[in-house]
């Protein structure tokens, strides 16, 4: 019996099937070993040197591996087709090796670009070695892409406190959504008039045609920039007579684009299906590996990480043979199309994205697939059979027209197009070519040469130039794709770690670049110009493809690149923090200091009105503050609106909301460093209240404020205990309270209007859930403190967090704990030890023997 390795139980269950008795198919579960998240996991010194650590799940899943292959008689690494699941196949057999498990046994590699059993058995009629140059890409990707986050995320912590970190294809996309805000607050809106005129043929039939030249000069979007210019051009057409100059009628065809690539199908679900990058990948992942279609498992599509745009010559046949069924001959082109691909640096040597059998069509297929992978899979089929059918033909109709009146003269154009033949639109167009369906549908009524024409009206439209629009997470694979950043594999977990690190924020599926997102742009692009290069960070994409192709050396490529890079950290390390703060004032400007309604200077402060405005830097991140601290203690949360756009409706950032019915204190809404809040009274004993998640500062009224202020809240008590059951808001959000027991509400608002039925019933949910108790299961080692002892990580009660000694900082909010580095570990550790003043105990000395006396026997 051969042992088989993939990465996913979904894979191994449906392999099996294929296989048969004589193979038994194990899952590694994804990557079995990584670099553990500590400092000298990559030693450059030790020319690059890499260390491997193995988590507790792998390791369970390795010895379930090893044991298998001990009995057997070979190993078969069935991974995926590409550099990820080459390098999974290698840390298999690495550690197999180390454990002593394989002895004489063969060691056979294969790959199947789809989950079928014919693609399965091809596979493994045709095993190969492991791929060494595509083993050292992904060995040097990742020995890059650790010393990059090590060296240059500590630099960060300690120059910009609040930032969580920068990576090397990370802080590039990062640049991007930046950048285009920069340009958004920079562009200027300029006014432009565009002018059209409805006419009348002879025979009655009306159409428009578009100003395009007025007193011999042709005009451009932007020429006509005024309502006097437009009115003046407007009469003169009212009193024109018009006639026909030209008409000219073109067939034009329209050809199909390529089956998908990683790219244009997570572009596509995103602009046709609203879906994610990260769901788009899902959803494709569980139709590769396999569906139960009338008891058999069957994968639906081919590999879905690929660069390629080529189909396999025998799914083009069969693609033709579906095209000549579902749509007729007509619509199958005499040869099949070919394609190739024109992204920069493109590498992945499998086929576009297919279906594994044209025959499933979608509407077959629907009732066997939930509502995502039904969408999901239609489009791919779709896109995949237009590929190999007929052009859309298409004839488009241009007429030319003159208007002479006693003002002037004047040209018009009108134009229309009419489609002769669909051809591939009968199954698929993408978001452009739809855009251009509907042009297609403005046909034009007969016209004639020479013939004079009747005015129905004339038309002045005002129009504004609009900014460039914020990417989507579409638009922003286009570009990464179009630069040669990232690769297929790496968008969507690139995108995530955006999102999940507060740098960007995603609102009706736009990326707008957080305030500390913008800051770590401007701190990399002062300081670290070099390394967010678009063309630098393709370059080095390109050498890690070069490596692959077994062109370049990977430690040569390594040796380069750390030569430069840790000579410039070594630079930045003796910056003073003021230096920092003194460019990041001057290149984040717009946004530190926007400008006034009333046109003062934005860096006065607007409370003492003597001191200059800068980046203060705390504990949790960048604030705004004034030069005469402490005498004057104006904040501004970095990003707020010094205008009141952040809900102040004057300079000092305060508005007064009402007062408290009970004390008479004035109740005022203000911003700080950490965000909006609320505050009763003055002093030390004011009651204050920050605004929760999703509430919006302009929203805020004196009815919110005393809701607010009110919390916590008594719900009422427990028909048991006797006990107060109470509601309110803590750092992990909205709950109700019953004697030591937490239990999370859904929504703020539920602290307001729940219930004491509801709440009894939310408690006694969350105590049959059984309680941690005060000691819990270490999910994750990461090593000794720099002063001794382990410091790891733990679930709580009230969450994930790090421990050491008696120290336990919580994980931010959304962190996964399997994530969390030695470094960011230490961060979160200094500052609740510098918070709470803790210290571990540490462990006593062991009392060195007492020198014997020399009265002592022998």
């Amino acid at each position: 019996m051969d042992i088989v390795v993939v990465e996913s139980p979904a894979k191994a269950k449906t392999i099996n099937k294929y296989l048969g008795r004589d193979y038994k198919v194990l899952a590694s579960f994804g990557h079995v070993r990584d670099l553990p998240p500590k400092d000298g996991s990559v030693r450059p010194d030790e020319d690059f040197a890499m260390s491997w650590s193995v988590d507790g799940a792998s390791s369970k899943r390795l010895s379930e591996i090893t044991k298998a292959v001990k009995e057997a008689d070979g190993l078969i690494l069935a991974t995926d087709p590409d550099r990820e699941g080459e390098a999974i196949s290698w840390h298999v057999l690495e550690v197999l090796r180390q454990k002593k498990a394989l002895k004489d046994k063969p060691v056979r590699r294969v790959v199947f670009n789809a989950i079928t059993k014919s693609a399965v058995l091809d596979a493994m009629a045709n095993p190969r070695d492991i791929d060494v140059p595509l083993v050292d890409a992904y060995l040097a990707r990742r020995a890059l892409d650790y010393l990059v986050g090590f060296t240059l995320s500590p630099v960060l912590w300690r120059k910009l406190p609040g930032a969580r970190s920068a990576g090397r294809v990370q802080s590039v996309a990062l640049r991007l959504v930046c950048d285009r805000e920069g340009e958004i607050e920079r562009f200027v809106k300029q006014e432009y008039w565009l002018l059209s005129s409805t006419l009348l043929t002879p025979r009655g039939d009306s159409f428009e045609a578009r100003l395009t030249e007025f007193d011999g000069r042709k005009l451009q979007k932007l020429d006509i920039g005024s309502k006097e210019e437009a009115d003046r051009i407007k009469a003169m057409l009212e009193g024109a007579a018009f006639k026909v100059l030209s008409v000219e009628a073109k067939p034009t065809r329209r050809n199909p684009a390529p089956p998908f690539t990683t790219s244009t199908l997570q572009q596509a679900a995103s602009s046709r299906l609203g879906f994610a990058a990260s769901r788009t990948m899902q959803v494709a992942q569980r139709l590769y590996e396999g569906i139960d279609i009338g008891g058999e498992t069957a994968g639906l599509i081919t590999y879905m990480r690929t660069d390629g745009v080529q189909m396999a010559p025998e799914a083009i046949e069969a693609a033709r043979s579906a095209i000549a069924n579902e749509f007729g001959d007509r619509y199958l082109p005499e040869k099949p199309r070919h394609y190739s691909t024109k992204a920069k640096n493109a590498q992945e040597a499998h086929e576009a994205i297919r279906p594994t059998d044209f025959t499933r069509t979608p509407d077959q297929m629907r009732g066997m697939l939930d509502a995502d992978q039904a969408r999901l899979y239609e489009m791919v089929w779709k896109r995949a059979i237009a590929s190999q059918m007929n052009p859309a033909e298409i004839e488009r109709t241009t007429a030319e027209i003159d208007a002479t009146g006693p003002g002037g003269k004047a040209r018009l154009r009108a134009v229309g197009s009419v489609i002769r033949f669909d051809g591939f639109i009968a199954a698929y167009t993408d978001q452009k070519e739809d855009d251009a369906e509907e042009e297609d549908a403005r046909r034009l009524p007969e016209i004639r040469d020479g013939e004079a024409l009747d005015r129905e009206k004339v038309t002045a439209s005002q129009h504004v130039t609009e900014p460039p629009p914020r990417y989507t997470e579409a638009s922003l694979i286009k570009k990464m794709e179009e630069l040669g950043i990232g690769r297929p594999s790496t968008y969507a977990a690139t995108l995530k770690t955006l999102e999940d690190r507060d740098y960007v924020t995603i609102d009706k599926r736009r990326l707008f670049p957080q305030a500390k997102g913008r800051l770590v742009t401007s701190f990399l692009e002062s300081f670290f110009e070099k390394y967010v290069e678009y063309d630098f960070t393709a370059s080095l994409e390109q050498q890690l493809d070069e490596i692959s192709d077994g062109r370049l050396a990977w430690k040569d490529v390594l040796r380069d690149f750390w030569k430069d890079f840790s000579g410039h950290i070594d630079e930045i390390k003796d910056l003073r923090v003021t230096e920092v703060l003194d460019a990041l004032n001057e290149e984040l400007a717009p946004l530190v200091f926007p400008q006034r309604e009333d046109g003062s200077n934005p860096r006065i402060c607007p409370r003492c009105g003597t001191g200059n405005l800068s980046l203060k830097l705390g504990k949790f991140g960048a604030f705004v503050g004034c030069s005469n601290y402490p005498e004057c203690g104006y904040t501004r949360q970095l990003g707020a609106d010094a205008n009141g756009g952040n809900g102040a409706d004057d300079d000092s950032g305060d508005r007064v909301l009402g007062t408290d019915p009970y004390t008479s204190e004035e109740i005022v809404l203000k911003s700080g460093r950490f965000g909006p809040y609320v505050q009763r009274g003055e002093g030390k004993e004011a009651k204050r209240s920050s605004l929760p998640k999703g509430w919006a500062v302009a929203e805020m009224d004196h009815e919110k404020a005393l809701a607010l202020l009110s919390l916590p809240r008594d719900v009422g008590k427990h028909p048991e205990t006797g006990k107060m059951i109470s509601a309110g808001i803590g750092r992990y959000g909205p709950f109700v309270l019953h004697d030591g027991t937490y239990a999370n509400l859904e929504t703020v608002e539920d602290v307001f209007s729940i219930g004491l039925n509801r709440a009894v019933t939310v408690i006694a949910e969350k105590q049959s859930k059984g309680s941690r108790g005060r000691t819990s299961t270490a999910l994750a080692e990461l090593g000794d403190h720099p002063d001794g002892g382990k410091i790891t990580v733990r679930d709580g009660r009230y969450g994930p967090y790090v421990n050491w000694g008696k120290v336990n900082a919580t994980l931010p909010k959304g962190k996964d704990p399997a994530s969390v580095t030695m470094p960011e570990a230490l961060e979160l550790i200094a500052a609740k030890a510098a918070k709470g003043g803790k210290k571990p105990a540490r462990t006593k000395a062991k009392a060195k023997p007492k020198a014997k006396s020399k009265s002592s026997k022998d």
